[in-house]
């Protein structure tokens, strides 16, 4: 794969990863004051519609089920859901320092979201990727976020603005990428990959997501969209190891769908992800 030293006229001799992102441009923003949060997950994906905010939020709530102190930043700046799928709405207020205080779930994951700024959640977001990046900025360093084990980060999908924003800004500490079985979808997992390489950034695993429907008659696991092999060959190639396959479960989507994601069984989801992370901690 590509590094980000790939090209640069001091990379011989050079044996210090630090000095050559300050070189580059690539130093880091320090976090909020006040803030102590030990561990940044990115969760991302190749292309939309393969279920990245599902398992950001699932996740979370699993991780926060195992006792960690975990807040969730909605960079997914035009397409928000986190809201929704915690059952979040209202307007998030600032305290008397300007910073903005995150809403909390019922178990006390904290969230911010573009969606909770907004007078009506329905409003498109029309604005140009600097302003957007803007935005994501000031999610690390102008929000009351506190102490946390996790921050988990839902990127937008693709390999755009903000995502390149969020490599290159935030000490990011490893990456979760999500994507179905698809061939084409194999294809941009590696362009991810190679993405989030380039910016130095690992990459803990991949999530296959509705990787299977159990029938509710004989309990046969029916692959929605073919065989995975491509995407397992492909993605293992890549150096990039399988952490979690995820049924489509209607009963579970139709519990994130309506807000409830709280009430969500994850003792026996996403173990390799939660494990994953852990072992950062």
């Amino acid at each position: 794969m590509a590094s980000a030293c790939d090209g640069c006229a001091q990379r011989d001799g050079c044996n210090n990863q630090d000095s050559c992102e300050k070189r580059n441009g690539i130093e880091k923003l320090p976090q909020g004051a006040g803030n102590d949060i030990k561990c940044v997950i990115g969760v991302c994906s190749g292309k939309g519609g393969v279920g990245k905010s599902f398992v950001t939020a699932t996740l979370a709530k699993k991780l926060s089920s195992e006792g960690l102190k975990v807040g969730i930043m909605d960079a997914d700046i035009t397409g928000p859901s986190i809201p929704r799928a915690y059952g979040l709405k209202g307007m998030l207020e600032v305290n008397e320092n300007e910073r903005i205080i995150p809403a909390e779930t019922s178990s006390g994951i904290k969230v911010v979201s573009l969606n909770l700024l907004l007078e009506d959640e329905s409003s498109p977001v029309i604005w140009r990727g600097p302003v957007l990046s803007g935005l994501v900025r000031q999610f690390w360093t102008d929000v009351e976020w506190g102490m946390l084990d996790v921050l988990l980060i839902d990127m937008p999908p693709g390999t755009g603005d903000i995502p390149l924003t969020i490599f290159q800004s935030l000490p990011i500490d490893g990456l979760v990428l999500v994507a179905t079985s698809q061939e084409l979808v194999s294809m941009i997992v590696a362009k991810a990959g190679n993405m989030a390489a380039m910016m130095n950034v690992k990459i803990l695993g991949l999530v296959e997501n509705m990787a299977y429907v159990l029938c509710p008659d004989c309990g046969k696991k029916i692959s929605l969209f073919g065989s995975d092999e491509v995407l397992l060959r492909d993605s293992s190639k890549a150096g990039i190891p399988l952490l979690d396959k995820i049924p489509l479960d209607p009963s579970v989507t139709a519990l994130v769908d309506s807000g409830k994601t709280e009430d969500v069984d994850t003792s026996s989801m996403l173990e390799g992800s939660a494990k994953a992370v852990r072992a950062l901690l």
